[in-house]
């Protein structure tokens, strides 16, 4: 007998039971403690288990919040949403309920060790059944799914049976690391960009320190993130103080935190998870005052590889922005697709509608050429 039930925090599923659903996640249960310590303002955690016969067999995050229809829009595209909201403020504006994490690099369902590779189309089937159940609690119309790898042909067919739409996510940047020197790697790039990084790296640098506690910095590592975020096209969420912290001090030895001074100035910082395996940028902010004298962007880069190369770790993770430097970079993508459904079947069409214009791919030419490539 399956049934299925949506808890409020992570700490009602067993670590252990919630971890053997995703083995070697960086990730994991004690990542999305830290997040829920965290208090990220206007989300709303939800956790969707699955049971069989009383055992735990299929798990996902998910989360409530007022979603921006464009918030993957960039440019000018950007530019005329903007516009829009301001003749009618909030009419881009919808309640969400998303499976997924705003904080997580992608959309996962975790199954049990126990289950076997075809019995999880049919765990799916749950899952969104009881994401649709508990929105309607909440009074919520749009469920949606965010970011499931788009190689990931469960996730498809078991939206498109559930009678989801889909569209384009923002891809994941990866680059491997099969090099034994940073120079090694500056071999496998084109010409043109061999050479600038390479005399970028000729002038003088800011000095890095790696970091597992930031609590001294904290005030100027926040200016940093401030700074940042305002002039990001794409922003979903903002993060307090405690995520960084947080992260930091729950995940111990899988999270570390690069800083980078000049002189006596804080001038970027960069967070991110680390196993043996690979290591996840989370975020990089930074002084655009310093930024083009030091080039931070590339500086940061080329340290991270060193590290991975240094700690022999195959695979560093880069996100989902910056497509037209990571392309220049050597990055690999691998494609995220976004499933939603509106209860509603008036606004659904309507939602149908608005994808071909919201789509990320609409107004960023790198970005669409990456989304073409996955």
């Amino acid at each position: 007998m399956i049934t299925t039930q949506a808890f409020p925090t992570i700490r009602d599923i067993r670590r252990s039971a919630w971890n053997d659903c995703f083995p070697g996640a960086l990730e994991d249960w004690d990542y999305y403690v830290a997040v829920e310590n965290a208090a990220i303002d206007d989300f709303q955690w939800r956790y969707l288990a699955v049971f069989e016969d009383g055992a735990l067999v299929a798990v996902a995050a998910a989360f409530i919040t007022h979603y921006r229809l464009d918030t993957t829009v960039s440019g000018a595209g950007k530019r005329l949403t903007a516009r829009l909201e301001r003749l009618w403020p909030g009419v881009l504006q919808v309640g969400l309920y998303a499976i997924g994490s705003p904080v997580a690099e992608r959309c996962d369902a975790g199954f049990a060790s126990s289950v076997p590779e075809g019995h999880r189309p049919r765990l799916l089937k749950h899952l969104l059944l009881a994401a649709r159940q508990d929105a309607d609690e909440f009074g919520i119309g749009l469920v949606a799914v965010k970011d499931a790898p788009t190689q990931d042909r469960h996730w498809a067919d078991s939206c498109r049976a559930a009678g989801f739409q889909s569209m384009p996510s923002l891809p994941t940047g990866v680059l491997p690391l099969p090099y034994g020197s940073v120079d090694a790697y500056l071999g496998s790039l084109g010409k043109s960009t061999r050479k600038d990084l390479r005399r970028k790296l000729r002038a003088p640098g800011p000095r890095v320190e790696w970091r597992r506690n930031i609590d001294d910095v904290l005030p100027e590592v926040m200016r940093l993130y401030e700074s940042t975020l305002t002039r990001a096209e794409l922003q979903f969420e903002r993060l307090p103080a405690s995520y960084f912290t947080g992260v930091l001090e729950r995940l111990e030895q899988r999270a570390v935190c690069a800083l980078y001074w000049v002189d006596e100035h804080l001038v970027a910082f960069n967070l991110m998870l680390v196993d043996e395996h690979r290591l996840v940028d989370k975020f990089f902010g930074h002084d655009v005052e310093f930024t083009r004298d030091y080039n931070l962007y590339f500086r940061s880069w080329l340290t991270n590889v060193d590290y991975c190369i240094q700690h022999n770790i195959a695979l560093y993770e880069c996100g989902q922005a910056g497509y037209a430097s990571k392309l220049r970079l050597g990055c690999e993508f691998e494609g995220n697709s976004l499933f939603f459904r509106h209860r509603n079947r008036l606004l659904n069409g309507l939602l149908r509608l608005a994808k071909m214009f919201l789509r990320p791919d609409r107004s960023d030419p790198a970005m669409a050429a990456v989304i073409s490539e996955t």
